[in-house]
């Protein structure tokens, strides 16, 4: 683990990094004395790429970005115009999608230093492991302590096992303690979400003495106060207080006359999807995290919950979209990351298409007899896999809201049972129609159009039906195995339908033209 002073660290990058006249040094944040060091011509360069890739993008939000050729000996860039100043934070964030790690580097280098800062804080959790990997070592230790506990536990799950053990040993002792007390929590939990720094106070005290030690401990450790939370002599938490109630009250009163005794807590383990849904029950914007012993471990703020909803929310989407989710983002995905996330359900989908087409080939006598019934046959399984499909998004959603729970699956499989009933009949209604009127109906279907088009209506009934149902029970059947309920994405629902779907079509023509086409 490299430290300050440490041969081939600090000394040695200084040592080899040839400095010349017209280069301007960027020290170091943590006192080092390491400097990076980008050449006025080069770094005229990479702003002037950065900006016309951000403006590229603003300018087609929506659209793809055609790929640059890659410049030549011969291809020279114009110089930059002396009126657009140095390189902006929004221009680099509206280019850093499409930049390589060691561009986003660069770019980050060109910022001012307050600017870089600020930025790279708000960066996702990836995108900051990809840049500090990228750095000098020196580099990597002021950039490292600048983050919060919670953020530095965040870089070190998502980096290398390789190199977690050197990154945490960049921060300071007391910060190197706190992220491993996280790093002991899993990372969708609240206590890996929780920062360990809040304001806190004693019972016993004054609000004079309160106010007096917490602009203190503003200044040193806290960075985000919103309330001050209320220890005992073991740390467990009796209270809080805001500092509404606490500028508001006179200065010799205690602070345990004062304090909101009943508080809205949640343990370590609590799932990070429960623990947003506590945020929203009760419009919270911090919740304490408390284990059983009562003893206060941490809080967890709306910031972090905004980015595990967003996260939620697109793994989600992307099981809806019949696929398992991304670990990174979409641009930032590898070929093979993409190919075996899509890969693998496409090739269950299509192993399920293939009960289809063994379906098709049972009733083969059926279809040869009466070939018009081949004609209706992606109608009537289309049908019942968008009613599944629909009804699947509907019961996903509302169980990722809390709104529907495992007790309730009566009551949402009667509730689908009827909607699809309705759905159906109006469908089936639809479907005579479309037989029975048809221009020609008896040249096109037969002097039985009319049982054909019975057929056709009885079978949207019957696999609406089933797809709405099919859909209900699935999420609740895979949350019963542990399974994510998302799983039972729209593209896998369809394709259970259409092989039932076919089963019941067949079965019903089998029963209605019976003695006449069959």
């Amino acid at each position: 683990m490299a430290g300050p002073g440490t041969p081939g660290t600090d000394e040695e990058i200084r040592a080899t990094t040839p400095l010349r006249d017209d280069a301007t040094p960027l020290p170091s944040a943590d006192g080092t004395g390491e400097v990076v060091l980008i050449d006025p011509e080069e770094a005229a360069g990479i702003t002037q790429e950065i900006r016309a890739v951000a403006e590229a993008r603003s300018d087609e939000p929506t659209g793809p970005m055609p790929l640059a050729e890659p410049p030549t000996e011969d291809m020279a860039l114009p110089a930059p115009d002396a009126d657009d100043g140095p390189l902006s934070d929004e221009e680099l964030r509206d280019a850093w999608a499409v930049l390589d790690v060691h561009e986003r580097l660069d770019g980050l280098r060109l910022l001012p230093r307050e600017d870089a800062e600020e930025f790279f804080i708000g960066l996702h959790a990836i995108d900051q492991i990809d840049v500090l990997l990228a750095m000098r070592p020196g580099e990597q230790r002021s950039w490292m302590r600048l983050l919060e506990p919670d953020d530095v536990a965040d870089v070190i799950q998502e980096a290398p096992e390789d190199q977690r053990a050197r990154l945490l040993g960049l921060v300071d002792r007391l910060t190197r303690k706190e992220v491993e007390a996280l790093l002991a929590y899993e990372e969708d939990e609240a206590g890996g979400l929780m920062n360990t720094r809040y304001a806190r106070l004693r019972p016993q005290a004054t609000v004079d003495e309160a106010i007096a030690y917490l602009r203190r401990q503003a200044r040193t450790t806290v960075e985000n106060i919103y309330y001050a939370y209320v220890l005992d002599h073991a740390q467990r938490l009796v209270g809080v207080v805001s500092f509404r109630d606490l500028f508001s009250a006179p200065g010799p009163t205690k602070i345990e006359d004062i304090m909101e005794r009943e508080v809205v807590k949640a343990p370590p383990d609590t799932d990070q999807e429960a623990l947003s849904r506590l945020f929203a029950d009760h419009d919270l914007t911090i919740v304490p995290i408390v284990d059983d012993d009562g003893v206060m471990k941490g809080i967890v703020t709306v910031d972090d919950i905004v980015d595990v909803v967003q996260e939620e929310a697109t793994e989600d989407a992307q099981k809806f979209g019949g696929m398992a989710a991304l670990e990174e983002p979409y641009l930032q995905a590898t070929l093979v990351e993409n190919f075996k996330k899509r890969g693998v359900w496409l090739t269950i989908l299509m192993l399920g298409q293939m009960l289809t087409a063994s379906v098709i080939g049972f009733f083969q006598h059926q279809i040869e007899t009466a070939v018009v019934l081949a004609l209706f046959v992606p109608l009537v399984i289309s049908s019942g896999g968008n009613s599944g499909s629909q009804a699947s998004t509907l019961v996903i959603r509302a169980m990722a809201l809390g709104e529907v729970r495992p007790a309730d699956v009566v009551r949402v499989v009667r509730r689908e049972l009827l909607t699809g009933l309705a759905l159906g009949t109006f469908l089936g209604m639809l479907g005579i129609l479309r037989v029975v009127l048809w221009p020609g109906a008896s040249d096109s279907y037969t002097e039985h159009y009319i049982l054909v088009g019975l057929t056709i209506g009885f079978s949207l009934i019957g696999v609406v039906m089933f797809g709405t149902l099919a859909g209900a029970t699935l999420p609740f059947l895979l949350r019963r195995f542990g399974a994510d309920p998302a799983s039972a994405s729209a593209p896998f629902v369809a394709t259970l339908v259409d092989v039932t779907g076919l089963l019941i079509y067949f079965t019903i023509a089998n029963i209605i033209l019976s003695g006449t086409l069959l």
